[in-house]
């Protein structure tokens, strides 16, 4: 069957249809999007302005249309951190839901965590053996770490791209000198997660998904052979060595660079500072990249469902 998939981020509102069946490999047919970075909608008070919710109506009422136009049978429509977030959620969602003409899930941190953290597992394969995700989002970074397809740990933090760029990068350029308070508060924040993670047993692989580490590993990564398959891998100290450029340049010429795209450049510095802040004090020397994310997630896990006679997410 034909499953379209909305993921309705803090950045962007993400369409993908795919050819999916129980126990098969998803078949993308249709993958579009609408850059919104709600962020930048957010009142003083936490809620998302006029302006804001009538550019989700737009971007979810364009979705829909590609949707039926592509002929996608089930439309699985989820949202993330700025509408679960935002102190008018509620009006928020339900706009949503009579623009789509259905409803809406909204998906708490740790099932974005658990939900990605399946689409890598599935990816990387069992033999991949004990996986630590990390995962970064226009509102929150989430983690998850197991050997398993369901992670013993999984946590969800305040610490996305478009809200720390919004804290603590407002100019443009930030230049270095700004860097410093983000560091600090990345450290603080990350503190409670990073003692869980190193209590569990030392990974095998170290994974990072999303579009802000992909867009990332364009400029730092290389690619390398193993598991069957081509893979990016991003050290860490080659992360580092980028920060201070990106800081320099502003947001028209960060687009200029390899894999930077229009709708990342805003948010790439505040991304790239607390995604180094984590490896650093997890001890992640390398970061190997994941195609598959929450998307993904969400379709694998639906699929398994219809399998079994479930429904729902």
């Amino acid at each position: 069957m034909r499953l379209g998939i909305l993921d309705i981020g803090s950045n962007t509102v993400h369409l993908l249809a795919a050819e999916a069946r129980p126990g098969g490999r998803p078949l993308a047919t249709t993958s579009d999007r609408t850059v919104v970075r709600l962020m930048r909608y957010l009142t003083p008070e936490g809620a998302i302005s006029e302006e804001g919710v009538q550019a989700l109506e737009t971007a979810v009422t364009r979705a829909r249309q590609i949707a039926e136009a592509d002929r996608v049978e089930t439309l699985l429509a989820t949202a993330t951190s700025a509408v679960r977030d935002a102190i008018n959620g509620d009006e928020v969602i339900a706009r949503i839901e009579k623009a789509l003409g259905q409803p809406l899930q909204v998906l708490t941190g740790v099932q974005e965590a658990e939900l990605t953290f399946l689409a890598v597992r599935r990816w990387f394969g069992w033999d991949a053996g004990r996986i630590l995700l990390l995962d970064i989002g226009g509102g929150s970074f989430e983690f998850a770490s197991g050997e398993d397809e369901r992670p013993e740990v999984a946590a969800s933090l305040p610490l996305g791209a478009g809200r720390t760029t919004i804290q603590f990068l407002p100019n443009d350029p930030p230049g270095e000198d700004a860097l410093g308070p983000l560091r600090a508060h990345a450290r603080e924040v990350l503190a409670p997660v990073v003692e869980q993670l190193k209590a569990l047993p030392c990974p095998d692989h170290f994974v990072g998904s999303s579009k802000a580490i992909r867009s990332l590993a364009n400029l730092a990564g290389r690619e390398v052979s193993g598991l069957g398959f081509n893979r990016t891998v991003m050290a860490r100290s080659a992360l580092k060595s980028w920060i201070p450029r990106l800081a320099k340049l502003p947001a028209s010429a960060r687009q200029e660079l390899p894999g930077i795209t229009p709708d990342r450049t805003f948010q790439i510095v505040a991304a790239a500072v607390s995604l180094h802040t984590a490896m650093k004090l997890l001890d992640i020397d390398e970061l190997e990249v994941s195609p598959w994310a929450l998307r993904e997630g969400v379709l694998l896990r639906y699929t398994e469902s219809m399998e079994w006679g479930g429904a729902g997410i």
